[in-house]
Formats: C-alpha cells, sequence, structure tokens
C-alpha cells in the first residue's frame, strides 16, 4: 500500500522518469549531511518505484557525521537514539540523469523524516524549509543563487609534496600562472567543461558563465537566479557532483578546499539574494534616482548584526580560516558596500529590477542549505527589527574598523565557541541542527587538534 509522501513526490513523476530513461539501470540516492556530503546508497532500477511508494529506511546517524563519515555522539544521533532507522522521501523534481555514467545512472535527492511523517530536524534541507516560510510570514519570498569556485588539480603532488594545477586535458600543458579572467586560458579545459555543461544539462541546471579565477587552476561556474532558493542550493550540491564527476573522467582532481594554495586567493560561494513581494515585486529595488530601500538596508543591517555568530556556518572547517586575509577577495570584516568586492556584503550593479545582495563570506565547502537559511534567517530579522546596517564601506574595506557591528571570529575554535553560544543561529538552523552542527564541528576540530602536522616536524623536530 502507498504511503503519503511528505515531501509531495508522485509515484507518477518516477514513472515517467523510467519510461523516458529506459537505459537507466540504476540510481544514486542522496541524503546530505550537516557538512553538505552526500550519503545514501546506489539503488537497482526497479526499486525506485518502492522508493516512491513507501520512502526508504536510512540509520538516524547518517545525519550525525563528521567530515570523514565518523559518528560524533555528542549529536545525540547515534546510541543515544538507538541508531534507529527513520525514512528518507524522494524530493519532487531532483531525480535527474547523471552524464557519462556507464551503464546508465540516474541521481535523486531524498530529505529524512521520522516514521511519523514529523521533519526529522538534523535534515539540512527542514532548516531551509522553516527560514523560507517565516520569511513567507512577513510577505516575502526569496529568489537566489550560488557562485561555484573551485580548483582543478593534478592527482600527483610535485617535488615537495605540494598540490599543483591540473596539465590540460586538451593538450597535456600546465600553467602555474594565476591566469586571471584568461580566455585562451580556459580553452585547454575545453573537454572537460564541455562535459560538466553537458551534465548540468541534464539535470536541468543553467551553468552559465566560466571564467578563469585569480589563482593557477582556479575556475568559477556562475548559476542561473532561481526564484526558488532551495532550488538554487539543489544546483549547487549537485553541480558540485558534477564537477567532482566530470574532472576524474578526464584524469584531474577538482577540489572544494576553501583555500587549497597558500599564496593564493581560496574559493568563495557568494550568494545573491533577493525578495519579491505577493505581488512578484523586487522590495530591494530602488526607484531610479531614489536612495537605497529601508527594506535593502534592514536586511544588510540583520546580516552584519549576526555575522560573526553565524561565520561556523560560512567558514565551518580548519581550513576555511586559511582563506580569511587582507586583500584576498575574502572578507576580514563585517561591512558593506556598493560595487565593491572587498565588503562582507555587496550591493552589485545592474539593472534595478534584480536588485540583490551578495553575500560573500561563505567558502565553497560550507553546505549551501544552512548558508541560505542563516542568511534569511539575518535579512529577516533586520527586516523585523530595522536594524541599521551603518555607513556604506567606499574603497578598501580591508582598511575598516575590524569591530564594525558584530566583528568576525579570527580563528575555527572562536567560530565554534560562538556559534555554540548564538541564539540567533539556535533561532536560524533550528535547535536539532544547531545541536548537531555545532556538536560535529567541535569533533572536527578535537580531530584536528590531536593531529600532528607536517610544518611541526619542519620547524621543531631537529631543532628543540
Amino acid at each position: 500500500m502507498t504511503e503519503s509522501c511528505p515531501t509531495g513526490a508522485t509515484l507518477a513523476e518516477a514513472r515517467a522518469f523510467l519510461d523516458t530513461h529506459p537505459n537507466i539501470v540504476a540510481v544514486d540516492i542522496l541524503l546530505h549531511d550537516s557538512n553538505g556530503i552526500g550519503r545514501g546508497k546506489i539503488i537497482r532500477r526497479h526499486e525506485l518505484e518502492a522508493l516512491y511508494k513507501g520512502g526508504r529506511h536510512m540509520p538516524i546517524s547518517i545525519l550525525g557525521l563528521d567530515i570523514v563519515g565518523e559518528d560524533v555522539h555528542e549529536t545525540g544521533l547515534i546510541w543515544d537514539a538507538g541508531d534507529g532507522d527513520l525514512r528518507a522521501w524522494p524530493v519532487p523534481g531532483t531525480l535527474v540523469a547523471q552524464q557519462g555514467t556507464d551503464p546508465a545512472r540516474a541521481e535523486l535527492f531524498l530529505s529524512q523524516y521520522h516514521l511519523d511523517g514529523t521533519p526529522m530536524l538534523s535534515d539540512p534541507r527542514h532548516a531551509l524549509t522553516r527560514q523560507v516560510a517565516a520569511m513567507a510570514e512577513l510577505g516575502l519570498h526569496p529568489s537566489a543563487a550560488f557562485e561555484l569556485e573551485f580548483f582543478l588539480l593534478d592527482p600527483e603532488r610535485d617535488s615537495q609534496g605540494r598540490v599543483q594545477p591540473a596539465r590540460d586535458v586538451l593538450d597535456g600543458r600546465r600553467s602555474a600562472k594565476t591566469e586571471v579572467y584568461s580566455v585562451d586560458h580556459l580553452i585547454g579545459m575545453q573537454p572537460l567543461f564541455d562535459d560538466i555543461y553537458a551534465g548540468a544539462g541534464l539535470a536541468g541546471i543553467k551553468a552559465e558563465t566560466l571564467i578563469s579565477e585569480y589563482a593557477p587552476g582556479q575556475y568559477e561556474l556562475t548559476l542561473h537566479y532561481r526564484d526558488d532558493i532551495m532550488q538554487a542550493a539543489d544546483d549547487l550540491v549537485r553541480l558540485k557532483r558534477i564537477v567532482r564527476a566530470q574532472a576524474r573522467r578526464h584524469g584531474v582532481v577538482a577540489c572544494f578546499m576553501a583555500k587549497p594554495l597558500p599564496d593564493y586567493a581560496g574559493s568563495g560561494m557568494h550568494l545573491h539574494v533577493s525578495l519579491r513581494d505577493e505581488a512578484g515585486r523586487n522590495v530591494l529595488a530602488e526607484e531610479p534616482g531614489a536612495d537605497w530601500t529601508d527594506t535593502l538596508r534592514h536586511a544588510i543591517g540583520g546580516t552584519l548584526a549576526t555575522m560573526g555568530e553565524s561565520m561556523l556556518v560560512f567558514a565551518p572547517h580548519a581550513n576555511s580560516w586559511r582563506r580569511f586575509a587582507n586583500q584576498s577577495y575574502a572578507p576580514v570584516s563585517p561591512t558593506w558596500g556598493a560595487n565593491n568586492r572587498s565588503v562582507a556584503v555587496r550591493v552589485p550593479e545592474g539593472d534595478l529590477r534584480a536588485r540583490r545582495l551578495e553575500h560573500r563570506p561563505a567558502g565553497v565547502d560550507a553546505n549551501p542549505y544552512l548558508v541560505a537559511a542563516t542568511v534569511l534567517a539575518a535579512m529577516r530579522k533586520g527586516i523585523a527589527e530595522r536594524i541599521d546596517p551603518g555607513p556604506e564601506t567606499t574603497g578598501n574595506a580591508y582598511k575598516a574598523d575590524a569591530e564594525t557591528g558584530a566583528g568576525i571570529p579570527r580563528d575555527w575554535n572562536a567560530a565554534i565557541a560562538a556559534a555554540q553560544g548564538s541564539a540567533f543561529l539556535k533561532d536560524a538552523l533550528g535547535e536539532e541542527m544547531h545541536r548537531t552542527f555545532t556538536a560535529v564541528k567541535a569533533a572536527e576540530a578535537a580531530r584536528v587538534a590531536r593531529t600532528i602536522p607536517d610544518v611541526d616536524y619542519d620547524l621543531y623536530l631537529h631543532r628543540v
């Protein structure tokens, strides 16, 4: 007997997909954990309809894992809950074919629910759903797009054990130079990018402009704006998986670390957000020649006022904090400004109808569902409480007072402490997601702290 699917997915969707894709033999089914990592199973074609009819049992512990897939008992999701099964259900519209798989496979996103059909609130999707609903209570609806920055690296290290840019897949050439905005440099990776665009097309993702970014081997893909911010987050996690898979097929490594090269810029995941009212009007847009709208200013004010206690969401890993440095295109203070890439919240130039915020602190290693939920909660707080963002920064924001607004923690452990004690972040993520996320981060910090890095041997082994 078919059970009621709490996500709204229908058996008709699965059957239509199977009819359209008779060559598909298996499906990757994925839940996304607090780190944004897709975890799940590969099922066979004949199992898909049963998944849509009754969901799929998945252990509760799947959402309580650290970055390497180890249990984090402090989440309360392991033995405290007996590691029992919950039920994962298909997310409507996320069943897509994959590019270049042989035999052919599809991909499907899942969302976790308790056995009685209520949301399992350590699932990051539910955190974002809550904030979309809360914004709707104000009569506002977010549209959004993420930017995807990443590195393409050689699978082999150099003679000193350091990562190095990948050779061009076209002819094997390699450049160790920055090559920023070089169109000719992009040509060497064109066969790989052709496959990435093909994979995005199969998935219904509008991947757009390709850029050679500001570090050797670094690239950026922009994504088409979505009316649904959840779909924007889905685009980002799916495109990361497409890039990684296609890079691997071409013999190179796609790297989504925030800072893989010590002397160059890291990779961000800038979030562009606008807000529509019930009539579809962009409430952030001012009239021609007019000042910024109060809604825009207050939304910015909320993001700046809560930035310090939210930074763990935007910079969730030890490596994330290496990205924040002066004149690195990563913000180091809670500042805002128009057409200024040194600030934390930028108001881009362009058509007034497309007026939006560009939230710049998050690295590409962050979980887009949690980033979007946190940014929406901050904007909502700013609008509801009419928070003034302070003066706009013009010129070099790296010279701005580091104590402006709430400040930004200077390291990972400070960010963990700020997040653990934050009433705002608990509201933004929900109490269960907040507990799970901060427990996972604390466990990962402990893992890093007890690991002796190579630099210790380099500096101290023969000298002290």
